[in-house]
């Protein structure tokens, strides 16, 4: 019998070939679901300019936040019109809507069976929600809705959290989108933000994630995070998104991303009593400033336009949205958004997880490429010329995907690498020039995953290394 001798050079191609099937039947699953999802993105961004209506309990309490226990029998509309508000908006040149169903104070405007903290025990006594829907798909406006995960009224709150917060979430959630017809997107709202401080464990973002995507696959979510997350990543979101009100900005230097800005009309998100006399946006300001910078940018702008006490929308603002479809059309399909992988949802395994590194600067150690700030990074000694970085997990974990951070792109050229227990194996090895660099591949079972750095423009730096176990279907 002879023996087949396999050379070194073999060896190493096989090993290249084996991780290149791992990548590549990952990435063969994740393709298509990635280009339907970038299509969605394309055709948001070419709806170009819509009107948020904020119009809930806070209404009727002269605050954007009213009183968690505020009676329902404040919620009194007399005059209630939706087709005012979509006549509005058509008026504008808008290209859809989108109401606040829930907000932070947990009062819901519709039908729902989930609570009795809703409309239908109010003064009024009507689905504001069917209203809506109906009035501006009559107007040829397509429909979106906000939902709020922070909820006050029903103490959904940090530290209180229970598994019946998260069944109420899953109730309400399938009603908006079972009820009501084609949603085009969910705003939501109260989530991993700094002043809600409810993260996505607390509330499973995945589960939720794939609730709304197996009701309706076509509906967009779109989180309002946008303060933490990098620009040029897809964190927790189909779409990035910045609230202006709050200082969020995109960066002009960061990559093209489907995007929605948003701003209100008037002087805050709720209606308040002075509304009518202090003075809106200017129409002008609208349309030079905000819509037409923002659209080349592939970012949608949705303008706040909140109804009064009576459910109208005031006569300055109705007059300022006419003035702005006289200075403004909607000229079509915006610039073609380059292919995008899609957005991480998951929980990140490798928080706070031990950490080892090469030689590192002195205030730059290897704990900050994962305690889940962007804002810092662990950073390599300029002494070292192959630095690396590893997460340890002490037990084996099943992952399926690795995700690389950097404040700015600057690592080109790397290695990514899990141990099996007695060796470790490639994931990828090449070139990747993107400052957020996402791998998905097939799952393996792992307790050490690191990343050896074969070159970078500058010292080496990370600021976040991400380990995820994504779910597939």
């Amino acid at each position: 019998m002879i023996k087949k001798i396999v050379s070194p050079k073999n060896v190493l191609l096989l090993t290249i070939l084996i991780c290149s099937s791992l990548l590549s039947s990952a990435q063969s699953g994740t393709t298509d679901k990635a280009t339907k999802l970038n299509e969605l993105q394309q055709k948001f961004v070419d709806l170009r300019f819509g009107m948020f209506i904020h119009y809930n309990i806070p209404t009727y309490a002269n605050a954007d936040w009213p009183d968690p226990d505020a009676s329902p029998k404040l919620f009194n509309p007399k005059k209630l019109n939706a087709d005012q508000w979509a006549k509005a908006a058509k008026s504008a040149n808008m290209s859809y809507g989108c109401l606040t169903t829930k907000h932070h104070s947990g009062f819901c405007i519709w039908d729902t069976k989930s609570t009795d903290y809703n409309v239908m025990n109010s003064s009024y006594g009507k689905d504001i929600v069917k209203q809506f829907t109906d009035a501006f798909r009559a107007n040829g406006l397509k429909v979106m809705l906000y939902y709020s995960i922070l909820d006050t009224h029903h103490k959904l709150r940090p530290n209180q959290i229970t598994p019946k917060h998260i069944d109420m979430i899953r109730q309400q959630i399938t009603e908006l989108l079972t009820r009501y017809g084609k949603i085009e997107a969910l705003i939501i709202d109260g989530w991993d933000a700094p002043w809600s401080r409810i993260s996505y464990d607390d509330v499973p973002f995945e589960d939720i994630y794939t609730l709304i995507k197996t009701l309706q696959p076509d509906c967009l979510v779109m989180d309002l995070n946008g303060a933490k997350y990098p620009a040029e990543g897809l964190y927790y979101t189909d779409i990035k998104t910045y609230e202006m009100g709050a200082g969020q900005r995109m960066s002009k230097d960061s990559k093209v991303m489907p995007s929605l800005a948003c701003l209100p009309i008037n002087t805050s998100w709720f209606w308040k009593t002075d509304f009518p006399e202090v003075p809106v946006r200017k129409p002008q300001e609208i349309v030079e400033n905000l819509i037409k910078p923002l659209n080349v940018a592939s970012c949608n702008f949705i303008l706040n336009v909140a109804p009064n006490r009576d459910g109208l929308i005031d006569d300055n603002a109705v007059q300022s949205l006419k003035e702005v479809g006289k200075l403004w059309k909607n000229e079509g399909p915006v610039a073609i958004l380059p292919p995008l992988a899609l957005p991480v949802i998951s929980s990140n395994l490798a928080i706070n997880q031990a950490a080892n590194s090469s030689w590192s600067d002195d205030m730059d150690i290897m704990d900050f490429a994962n305690d889940d700030n962007y804002k810092s990074s662990w950073k390599s000694s300029k002494s070292v010329e192959e630095p690396w970085y590893e997460v340890d997990f002490v037990k084996e974990k099943d992952i399926n995907m690795i995700v690389v951070a950097e404040q700015k792109s600057n690592i080109d050229t790397y290695v990514l690498e899990y141990w099996n227990g007695a060796a470790w194996k490639k994931v990828f090895e090449g070139t990747n020039e993107d400052r957020i660099k996402i791998h998905r591949f097939d799952r393996i079972w792992t307790s050490k995953v690191r990343m050896r750095i074969s070159h970078s423009k500058e010292v080496a730096s990370i600021a976040e290394f991400q380990v995820f176990n994504e779910r597939r279907s």
